[in-house]
């Protein structure tokens, strides 16, 4: 099951992190959680890995109507987004919110989660022009 929207885009990690969150701005996403993998992993087991920032992003009204239908859809809030070094590119990942629906067996939920994905995407396609888009 694929479970997520990918974009690379022509930025440095450095330059990327901050236009992702600008996209997701424009979008109605706030972003209320920030963890450096990157930072996390050499911290707390020495690790050496590539720039990598997850974002969880929150869109209030419309994660208000999601719990209106299920009030355990939280388990499945914020939409994680992830940034990630790629060179001197970045690769831009979020979970699809179309598994909002999908992990529940929640129909009702539905047109929420494509309203979701339709801006994420959105978000991500406006991140300068994209390379490739994978997934």
């Amino acid at each position: 099951m694929k479970y997520d929207l990918t974009t690379t885009v022509d930025l440095p990690y450095e330059d990327a992190v901050p236009a992702v969150r600008a996209a997701l701005k424009e979008q109605g996403f706030g972003v209320l959680t920030e963890i450096d993998v990157r930072a996390t992993m050499r911290e707390k087991l020495g690790a050496e890995v590539e720039p990598y920032v997850i974002l969880g992003a929150c869109n209030p009204t419309l994660a208000h109507r999601a719990l209106e239908v299920d009030r355990m859809i939280g388990l499945l809030l914020p939409c994680n987004v992830v940034v990630r070094a790629a060179g001197d590119r970045s690769l831009v990942q979020a979970l699809d919110p179309a598994l909002m629906a999908a992990v529940p067996e929640r129909e009702e939920l539905r047109p929420i989660a494509e309203e979701a994905g339709r801006r994420i995407q959105a978000a991500l396609d406006s991140l300068s022009s994209p390379v490739t888009t994978a997934g």
